[in-house]
C-alpha cells in the first residue's frame, strides 16, 4: 500500500509535481491509471489500460515505476517517442521527486555507429560521392567526442543516405568480443549500463528481438526485469509476429557476398576462392527475380512453386547459397570478419530451409514471397503468436503493463488479450478527459459512391473541397492505400492549387511535417505511417480527413493464411479479426485530431459504409463523443466560430444517422 499511497500523493494537486512543474495538472483519469498500474507492479500481474489522449499516461506509468524499487523496462513504439521519454520526461521526474535511481537508454545496434564499420569505410574509400567522404570524415570525429555514439546527435547525414550501413552494424555483421575496437564498442558500452540501471528505456523493436532470441537460447539484451511496462502496446501483435518469423531476401544476400568479398581482401588469395561462389549467387539473384516477374508482387510460396521456373530459381539459388558458405567456411579461420560473415551465412541457410513446408509444424505459419522493382523477399510468418509470449511471461515473473489509446474495440480488449494470450488480466479504460463536444465536430458527407467504384477518390475529394477551404487547409488527409494517395495529390494540384501540398514520400517525415506546420494553409497526404505517431497540436491542424475504413489489404498473403486459420477453428474472421483490426487503425487515425485541451477541429468521415452498412456502428462508437453532423453548413459555422447547433447528432443519436444492415461481412478496399 506505501507505494500507492506515494503514487497518488505525487500526482496529487499539492503534490511534487504539480509544484516542480508548471504546466502539470493533477487528473483523476491519471491518478487511476497510475493506481492501476502500481498495483500490478505489486501484484506482479497483467493489466491492459486504454488511456485516451490527454490523460497522462506517461507520468501515471513513470511515477510508481520510480517509486516502486523494482527493475522497470519501459518499451515505447518509436526511437522518436524513446528519446522524448528519455531525454524530457524521466529528467523532469527525477528532479522532482529527487530520486537518484539509475536510468538507461538501449536501442537496436543500429542505432549507433560502429568503430570497426568506420575503421573499413575510412581504409577501403568505397564512396558514392565525395559528400560521403566529407560525411565520413565529420561522423567520425562526432564519434570522438560522444559519449553514446547514438545517431540521432548526427543531423548532417540524411536518413536514407547509402553511407548508414557502412558505419553502423547489424547483428548479422557484428564481430562480437572478436572486433578490435570492442572495448570502444558504443553497443556494449549500452547494455553495460542497461545491465546497470534500474529502468530502462527500450523500442518494441529492440525488446521483440530479445524476446526471439531468449526463446532460441542464443543470450539475452535486456537486463532480467520485476516489470515491463509497454507504451504504444497496439503495435505489439504485429511486430511480435514478425520477430517470431524470419525472412530472407535479396539485399541480405547481397551484403553477404559484399562484405565476405571485404574481408577476403585482407587475406592472401581468399578473394579468388570466394569470387566465383559470390558470382554464382549474383547471377541466382538475377535469374529468380526474372523467374517470379510474371506474379503478383506478393503472394503464398507454395502457390509460386507450382510454376517450374520459379521451383527451378529456388532451387538454384539454394545451391548457390550452399556452395557459399563451403567457400567461406574454407576461408573462416583467416580472420574474425570472415568467421562472422560464416555464421551469417549459416544463419541465412537456416531461413532458406525453412521455406520448405514440413508436415510436422508445430505452430500454424505461412510462407509468402515479396518483390520489389529490383529484388525480393522470402517470409515464413507465424500466425499464433500467443503460445510464444505466454511462455515467455511464465518464466519471467514480471508485472506486464500494456497501455495505448487504442486497444479496446466497444469497450472490449478481447481482441487485443486474445492475440497476446493473456488469460484474465485486469483491464482499464479511461476516455481522453478533452471536451470533444465543443472542441470538435465529425462530418460524413453525403451521397458519396461506393468505395469499391472507379472515381470514389475523385468524389470524395470533390466533396470535402468546402471543408478545407472552410479550414483554409491546415488539414491531414490519411489514405489507406499509396494508389489513392497519389491519385488525390495528382487531382488537388490541379483541382485546389491555393493549398500547398506535403506528400508522404516527397521528403523526410520530420522535414514534411515541419515544412507543413510552418506552411499556415497546407495539406499533409499521408497512409499508413502517418495514421499513428504523428503529433500537430495547435492551429496547424484543424481538419483530419480518412478515405475509407482501413481493413486490411485482401490480397495480404499473411492475412488470408490467418483468415482461412480461424475459419478452420470455427472462428468467423471478419467478426473476430477484419473489424477488430480495423477499428483500432480507425481510432489511431482519429487520434490525429485533437491533441491538446485547446485543439479544435473537424474529423472528415468520408467512407459511406460507416452508415449504410451494420458493422459501421462498430466504428462510430469507437469515437470520442463529438457531435456528427452530414451538413456542410455545420462545418462553416464551426470553423467561424459559431456555437455548434444543439440539434447536431450525439453520440447517443448516432442511431439516427445509420441505416441498419443485417450484415456481418465486409466488402474492405
Amino acid at each position: 500500500m506505501e507505494l500507492l499511497d506515494a503514487t497518488a500523493a505525487v500526482l496529487s494537486a499539492q503534490g511534487p509535481l504539480a509544484r516542480a512543474l508548471p504546466e502539470f495538472r493533477a487528473r483523476e483519469a491519471q491518478q487511476r491509471l497510475a493506481e492501476a498500474v502500481a498495483t500490478a507492479m505489486l501484484e506482479r500481474g497483467e493489466l491492459i489500460a486504454e488511456a485516451g489522449t490527454g490523460t497522462g499516461k506517461t507520468y501515471a506509468y513513470l511515477v510508481p515505476a520510480l517509486l516502486s524499487g523494482l527493475r522497470v523496462i519501459v518499451s515505447t513504439g518509436t526511437r522518436a517517442l524513446q528519446d522524448q521519454l528519455y531525454h524530457r520526461d524521466l529528467p523532469r521526474l527525477r528532479e522532482a521527486l529527487g530520486v537518484g535511481l539509475k536510468t538507461a537508454l538501449l536501442k537496436g545496434r543500429s542505432n549507433y555507429l560502429c568503430w570497426y564499420r568506420m575503421d573499413r569505410a575510412r581504409s577501403d574509400r568505397l564512396f558514392g560521392s565525395r559528400e560521403q567522404a566529407a560525411q565520413l570524415a565529420r561522423v567520425w570525429g562526432f564519434a570522438g567526442a560522444s559519449e553514446d555514439g547514438d545517431i540521432a546527435g548526427i543531423d548532417f547525414v540524411a536518413e536514407d543516405s547509402a553511407l548508414w550501413p557502412q558505419i553502423t552494424s547489424t547483428p548479422d555483421n557484428c564481430l562480437g568480443s572478436e572486433c578490435p575496437f570492442y572495448g570502444e564498442c558504443f553497443v556494449a558500452k549500452a547494455r553495460a549500463r542497461a545491465q546497470a540501471a534500474d529502468l530502462v528505456v527500450v523500442n518494441h523493436h529492440l525488446l521483440f528481438a530479445d524476446l526471439a532470441l531468449k526463446r532460441e537460447g542464443f543470450g539475452e539484451i535486456l537486463p532480467g526485469a520485476h516489470a515491463f511496462v509497454i507504451d504504444e502496446a497496439h503495435q505489439l501483435p504485429e511486430l511480435a509476429t514478425r520477430f517470431f518469423g524470419s525472412s530472407l531476401s535479396a539485399r541480405q544476400l547481397q551484403e553477404l557476398c559484399r562484405d565476405a568479398l571485404a574481408e577476403a581482401q585482407q587475406a592472401s588469395g581468399a578473394t579468388g576462392a570466394l569470387q566465383p561462389a559470390v558470382d554464382a549467387i549474383d547471377k541466382a539473384l538475377r535469374e529468380f527475380r526474372l523467374a517470379w516477374d510474371p506474379l503478383p508482387a506478393r503472394g503464398p510460396i507454395e502457390q509460386a512453386l507450382r510454376h517450374d521456373p520459379c521451383a527451378d530459381s529456388l532451387e538454384v539459388l539454394e545451391h548457390a547459397l550452399d556452395d557459399l558458405l563451403h567457400a567461406i567456411e574454407g576461408q573462416a579461420e583467416r580472420s574474425p570478419g570472415l568467421e562472422a560473415c560464416l555464421v551469417r551465412a549459416q544463419s541465412l541457410q537456416q531461413r532458406m530451409q525453412a521455406l520448405h513446408p514440413r508436415g510436422d509444424d508445430s505452430v500454424p505459419q505461412v510462407r509468402w514471397y515479396e518483390l520489389a522493382s529490383r529484388g525480393f523477399s522470402l517470409h515464413v510468418t507465424p500466425l499464433d503468436i500467443a503460445g510464444p509470449l505466454t511462455e515467455f511471461r511464465a518464466k519471467a515473473h514480471a508485472a506486464w503493463i500494456f497501455t495505448s489509446a487504442t486497444l479496446a474495440v466497444s469497450g472490449s480488449f478481447s481482441h487485443f488479450a486474445d492475440q497476446l494470450g493473456l488469460a484474465e488480466p485486469r483491464t482499464l479504460l479511461e476516455p481522453s478527459p478533452f471536451d470533444y463536444a465543443q472542441q470538435s465536430l465529425a462530418w460524413l458527407p453525403p451521397a458519396l459512391p461506393d468505395p469499391i467504384e472507379r472515381g470514389y477518390t475523385a468524389a470524395l475529394l470533390r466533396a470535402s473541397l468546402p471543408a478545407l477551404e472552410a479550414s483554409r487547409g491546415r488539414a491531414f488527409l490519411l489514405f489507406t492505400s499509396h494508389r489513392a494517395l497519389r491519385e488525390a495529390a495528382d487531382w488537388l494540384a490541379a483541382n485546389a492549387p491555393g493549398f500547398p501540398l506535403f506528400v508522404q514520400g516527397s521528403q523526410p517525415r520530420h522535414r514534411l511535417l515541419q515544412a507543413f506546420r510552418e506552411s499556415g494553409n497546407g495539406l499533409l497526404l499521408g497512409a499508413a505511417s502517418f495514421w499513428e505517431g504523428v503529433d500537430v497540436a495547435g492551429e496547424a491542424l484543424s481538419l483530419v480527413l480518412i478515405d475509407k475504413l482501413p481493413f486490411a489489404a485482401p490480397d495480404d498473403p499473411v492475412l488470408e493464411a490467418r483468415l482461412d486459420h480461424i475459419r478452420r477453428n470455427g472462428g468467423n474472421p471478419f467478426r473476430d479479426w477484419q473489424l477488430p483490426t480495423a477499428v483500432i487503425a480507425f481510432k489511431q487515425g482519429v487520434g490525429r485530431l485533437i491533441r491538446s485541451e485547446s485543439d479544435r477541429g473537424v474529423l472528415v468521415l468520408c467512407d459511406p459504409r460507416l452508415t449504410r452498412k451494420g458493422y459501421g456502428r462498430s466504428f462510430l462508437n469507437s469515437l470520442p463523443p463529438l457531435p456528427r453532423t452530414e451538413r456542410i453548413e455545420d462545418v462553416r459555422a464551426f470553423f467561424a466560430s459559431a456555437p455548434v447547433p444543439t440539434d447536431l447528432a450525439g453520440p447517443e443519436a448516432s442511431a439516427s444517422l445509420i441505416r441498419s444492415f443485417d450484415i456481418d461481412e465486409p466488402d474492405p478496399v
